[in-house]
């Protein structure tokens, strides 16, 4: 397999196309970090296209909205309910809302007053637990989810576009002016990493989420480990390496456990943990010889193996500062005890006790404000959040930086979303105008856990189409519990049926971990889906002395 790469220089050489969009300023600094080929190539492509004109493409095409509304981009007028609207509409949801609240700076109190419709852009279990939280903003009119899911569009908590192209930037800013958007709020990374913030930032439309060059600190691991070289961010010893004898050859001198890293973007399933050596050289065969992860696997990282306890930290970024988010714990391994291979993320808990104040304070000192001020510095600021994956070493009791991560992390955004007793909208709304400086976050007391359920065969091959059942009976089994759909469907019976790997984030908040715990779970073993399965000991780490639920799904 031949695979196209871009050489890095590891000293102060490395630089940046030319842009300024707004907040994103991407200025052609020789002393700036060269990012990845992949992100240069579309910012060519992109540059060639614009420079002879500032419109985006307006298409005719008709997107389906569900009962609630129905909208044509071929003309100005558009219809809710049957009630003819302004080419701005704002709509109020249905759904009966909280009220959560957000602090701001005295100088920016009309903020707290702005009503805004959002797009929230993305299908998982994440984007469900978007929808959930801005549903529930007093200052949010209206939330749309393109292309959302079965689970979201039932819920209520937004208006699906299951027909909108969210890898055609013409078509989703096209939506925004039909509709009113005042905010889009990009959920997974891949478009960020084509690019798409650009282009919304560029029409004037506010944007939670990096520009595709900051979307490199997560799709490229070897970009990222460049930035914390430079400056000075604590991080695995690693080497880069794209010829697979000299990878081997680093194994055998550094010798395992070890840590293989495909580069690019691989769907959280590109990192291998290798017990021994023969099973990290089966790793760098798998990446660079027979191509198993595709480009993404084109350049591989391998990285020092750090002992100690991961935890997931989360920082809200508008360019120059930068707020944490509560902390949270995923767990990657898909077998009780963490064992068995990565995945996405099998459940998660916030907050999360190895993350004292003492250490968040250290994290944002070590690793998120040097990151933001760094990329700053390259000529890239970063507006979005910040997903840091952090190793508290053992030996050591200090934060590592092991991987970033450039969007809220799933599972941990669910517990997060569901704790979280701001105004999300003009939380967010506060950090695209780069203005988080003046604001604070609120945070319901407690804990909160979500427990994933996945297809039999994840992370591996899974069979698609096994209908899952009892899951209104779970959500009212037990106070707060919350079930966020990720790979679901519904078929032509009307039955939900799962089509992903992880298909479900049962979720619930309780007095503490423990009664989070039990709620969660109780949720969990309420529905009947033969084809599904669990861990069963989310939370572990935080109740060692607890049995853990050892029911499988009915």
């Amino acid at each position: 397999m031949s695979c196209a790469t871009t050489t890095f220089n590891l000293g102060p050489s490395l630089r940046l196309h030319k842009y300024s969009y707004n907040n994103y300023n991407y200025n052609n600094n020789n002393n700036n970090l060269r990012f990845p080929k992949p992100f240069a190539h579309y910012f060519a492509v992109s540059n060639n296209n614009n420079n002879n004109n500032n419109n985006y493409r307006d298409n005719t095409s008709s997107y389906s909205v569900g009962t609630l509304f129905s909208i044509s981009t071929n003309h100005r007028s558009t219809s809710f309910n049957g009630s003819r609207s302004s080419s701005s509409p704002f709509f109020i949801c249905s759904s009966l809302k909280s009220q959560p609240s957000v602090s701001l700076d005295q100088t920016n109190n009309s903020a707290s007053q702005e009503r805004v419709v959002v797009l929230v852009i993305g299908g998982g279990g994440r984007e469900h637990a978007l929808c959930y939280a801005l549903q529930r903003s007093p200052s949010c009119d209206a939330v749309f989810c393109a292309p959302g899911n079965v689970g979201i569009s039932n819920s209520g908590n937004a208006t699906c576009i299951s027909d909108l192209d969210i890898f055609d930037s013409s078509a989703v800013i096209s939506f925004c002016h039909k509709w009113g958007v005042g905010l889009v709020v990009v959920g997974p990374e891949a478009p960020l990493v084509s690019g798409l913030a650009n282009d919304l930032v560029k029409f004037g439309i506010p944007t939670f989420g990096p520009s595709a060059e900051a979307a490199a600190l997560e799709g490229s691991k070897n970009f990222m480990k460049n930035l914390c070289d430079k400056y000075g961010i604590p991080t695995a010893k690693y080497k880069t390496f794209t010829d697979p004898s000299a990878a081997k050859q680093y194994i055998q001198e550094q010798g395992a456990p070890i840590v293989i890293k495909a580069d690019g973007l691989a769907a959280g399933k590109g990192v291998v943990v290798a017990m021994n050596v023969e099973e990290a050289c089966e790793a760098v065969d798998s990446m660079l010889v027979k191509g198993d992860f595709g480009s993404a696997g084109c350049r591989v990282i391998v990285e020092e193996y750090l002992e100690g306890e991961e935890a997931s930290f989360f920082a809200l970024v508008d360019g120059e500062n930068a707020i944490p988010l509560e902390s949270a714990q995923d767990h990657k391994r898909v077998g009780d005890g963490d064992t068995g291979p990565n995945t996405g993320g099998m459940g998660a808990y916030s907050p999360a006790p190895i993350l004292t104040k003492e250490l968040q304070a250290l994290v944002m000192k070590s690793i998120i404000l040097p990151t933001v001020n760094g990329m700053a510095a390259e000529g890239c600021k970063f507006v979005g959040v910040l997903y840091a994956g952090l190793m508290i070493e053992k030996k050591s009791g200090l934060p590592k930086l092991i991987e970033y991560n450039v969007r809220f992390g799933d599972p941990e955004c669910q517990v997060l979303m569901v704790r979280l007793e701001s105004d999300l909208a003009q939380v967010l709304l506060a950090a695209c105008r780069g203005e988080l400086s003046g604001v604070s976050l609120n945070w319901s007391p407690g804990s909160a856990m979500v427990v994933v359920m996945a297809s039999k065969g994840y992370p591996g091959a899974y069979e698609k189409g096994s209908v899952i059942r009892n899951l209104e009976e779970a959500e009212h089994v037990a106070p707060c519990v919350q079930i966020f759909h990720a790979g679901t469907a519904q078929d032509s019976d009307g039955n939900i049926i799962a089509t992903g790997g992880r298909v479900l984030g049962v979720t619930a908040k309780g007095t503490d971990l423990e009664e989070a715990r039990e709620r969660a779970y109780q949720a969990v073993e309420e529905i009947n889906w033969p084809g599904g399965f669990y861990r069963r000991d989310i939370g572990w780490r935080a109740l060692p002395q607890k049995q853990f639920a050892t029911k499988r799904v009915n």
